[in-house]
Formats: structure tokens, sequence, C-alpha cells
């Protein structure tokens, strides 16, 4: 299976984090499940990946963090979407389809197939 460049996940990285926690708040291991089950492997996060940009999100004022404790009895550190993380995931699917929208007109423009 291909998986997808570092870059393009580093760039993808924070509408892919927003996206999951306006489902519902998550656990860092539980967000990296999500991540590589909804792309059907193609992207997989780690921790070394993951939690620093969770950080940035939360400095941002994009996230949320609360520590509680799971059905497991273990102490885990949830994360939630922010009113501002809202407003900028809206942003970012707006940049998104833009450069979507681009990228194929782009492609057709120069007959190229992927």
């Amino acid at each position: 299976m291909e998986k997808l460049s570092k870059e393009l996940i580093g760039a993808s990285s924070t509408p892919i984090i927003l996206s999951i926690l306006k489902k519902n708040e998550s656990y860092g291991y539980e967000i990296i499940q999500n991540i590589k089950e909804l792309s059907g492997g193609k992207i997989e996060f780690g921790e070394g990946t993951l939690y620093p940009v969770l950080h940035k999100l939360e400095k941002k004022g994009f996230i949320e963090s609360s520590w509680k404790i799971a059905e497991s009895g273990r102490k885990r550190k949830y994360y939630n979407i922010s009113e501002n993380g809202k407003k900028e995931l809206k942003t970012e699917k707006k940049n998104w389809n833009t450069i979507k929208f681009q990228s194929c007109k782009q492609l057709a423009q120069y007959q190229l197939v992927a």
C-alpha cells in the first residue's frame, strides 16, 4: 500500500486532527488509530508526530485538553476542538478545496494523468 509523503501529511495534519476532534473528544492513541482507519492505512501518525501537533494546536487555541480517568482506570489527556478551532477548520477546508480545484485545473490543462 502506497503511503503519502511526510511533507503532505505534515501540511494536512491540522485539518485532519481538527476534523476528528469536531466529531468528539479523543485522546492521543485514539486519534492515531482514527487517522489510520479513516485513511485506509495511507496516513500513519506516530506519537512523535502527533503530540507536537496537538501541543501547537493547543497553544494556538484551536483545541483544549483535560485529564480524565478512562474506563480502564488509566489517566488520559483528552482533546476537544475549541470555537476558534472550528473556525480554523472551516478556513483549512476552504484552503484545501482551493488547492484541489487548482491542481485539477492544472492537470486537466496539461492533460496529465495520475
